[in-house]
C-alpha cells in the first residue's frame, strides 16, 4: 500500500508528517473521505468543491490546482487496486513552529490514503442501530461554519465518548439552542407521515456529500423533503429514521433516548433511499475502472 504525501508516492509504513505540523499541532486543516464503489470514485468533483471551499474559507492555500489533485486522488485509487475503496485526502497548513501563527507555514501539505473502512457492524444495517442524545453540544455556527470540513474534531470526540459511556456506538448532537444539529460524524435524517426531513446546515449540520445524495434520490422518488430546525420531540415521534456519511453510507435507527422509533424495524422509506444510493454511488462519479462481481478488474 502506497500512500500519496506532497507529491511523491511512499509506503505506508513510511510515510511521514513533520511533528511541528499545524494540521498535527492545532487540527489546522481540512480533509474529505471520498469512497470508491467498483472502481468508481463516488461525486469527485462534488468532494473536491468542498475540499476547496473549505481551504478558502481558513484562508488555507491547497498548492495544487483541482484538477492536478483529482489527479492525485486517481493514481492513488490505481495504485491500490481494490474495487471498493475508501479514500482521505488531507490538506495541513504544513510545519511552522510552536506558535499558533498560520503565516510561519510556508508550504501546505497534502496527503491522499486509500484503503477499507468499516464504521459499523453489518447487523446494524439490516437490524438498526440505537441513539443517545449527548450532553456536549454541537459548536455553534457562529464560532465554526459546519460546512468547513476541517481537522479538528474534538467536539465530535467527545460526544462520541458520552455515546460510548451510555453503551451504544452514535450519538446525536444538538446545538446550543436544543436544535437537532447531527450525529458526531453524520447526517441525520427522519421520516414522518411521508415526508423526509433533515436538520439544515443553519442548525449545525455539515452539508454532507451522501446527505445531498439521499435528498437528490428523493427528490427523483417524489418523496417530498424538507431541510430546517428540529427537535427531539420530532425524532421522538418519527415513523423513520436513519444517519448518513462517506463513511457510514445509510444506517437506519430504530432506537433514540429508549425511545423506539416507529415499528422497531428499518422503515421502507429507508430501504427505498438505500436501494437509489447503492445504484447512484456506482454511477455518479469519476469512474477509473471496471470489476466484476468477484472483485477482479474487467
Amino acid at each position: 500500500m502506497q500512500v500519496y504525501v506532497d507529491g511523491a508516492f511512499v509506503p505506508a509504513e513510511e510515510a511521514r508528517i513533520s511533528v511541528f505540523d499545524h494540521g498535527f499541532l492545532y487540527g489546522d486543516g481540512v480533509f474529505e473521505g471520498i469512497r470508491v464503489y467498483d472502481g468508481n470514485i463516488f461525486r469527485l468533483p462534488q468532494h473536491l468543491q468542498r475540499l476547496y471551499d473549505s481551504a478558502q474559507c481558513l484562508l488555507l492555500r491547497i498548492p495544487l490546482p483541482q484538477d492536478e489533485l483529482r489527479d492525485a486522488i486517481v493514481e492513488t485509487v490505481t495504485r491500490r487496486g481494490l474495487p471498493n475503496q475508501y479514500v482521505r485526502v488531507v490538506v495541513s497548513r504544513g510545519a511552522g513552529d510552536l506558535g499558533l501563527n498560520p503565516r510561519l507555514c510556508p508550504q501546505p501539505s497534502i496527503i491522499i490514503i486509500a484503503d477499507t473502512i468499516a464504521l459499523y457492524p453489518s447487523h446494524f444495517y439490516t437490524e438498526g442501530l440505537e441513539l443517545v442524545t449527548v450532553a456536549t453540544r454541537r459548536t455553534p455556527t457562529w464560532a465554526l461554519d459546519p460546512r468547513i470540513k476541517s481537522l479538528n474534531y474534538l467536539n465530535n470526540i467527545l460526544a462520541k465518548i458520552e455515546a460510548q459511556q451510555a453503551g451504544v456506538l452514535e450519538a446525536v448532537m444538538l446545538n446550543s439552542e436544543g436544535y437537532l444539529a447531527e450525529c458526531t460524524a453524520d447526517n441525520l435524517f427522519f421520516v414522518r407521515h411521508g415526508q423526509l426531513y433533515t436538520p439544515s446546515t443553519a442548525a449545525g449540520a455539515l452539508q454532507g456529500i451522501t446527505r445531498d445524495g439521499v435528498l437528490d434520490i428523493a427528490q427523483a422518488l417524489g418523496v417530498p423533503t424538507a431541510e430546517g430546525l428540529f427537535t427531539r420531540y420530532d425524532l421522538y415521534t418519527a415513523d423513520e429514521c436513519f444517519m448518513t456519511g462517506t463513511g457510514a453510507e445509510i444506517v437506519p435507527v430504530v432506537r433514540i433516548d429508549g425511545r423506539t422509533i416507529g415499528t422497531g424495524q428499518p422503515g421502507p422509506l429507508t430501504a427505498r433511499l438505500r436501494q437509489g444510493f447503492e445504484h447512484l454511488c456506482r454511477h455518479d462519479g469519476v469512474q477509473i475502472a471496471t470489476y466484476t462481481p468477484d472483485g477482479a478488474l474487467a
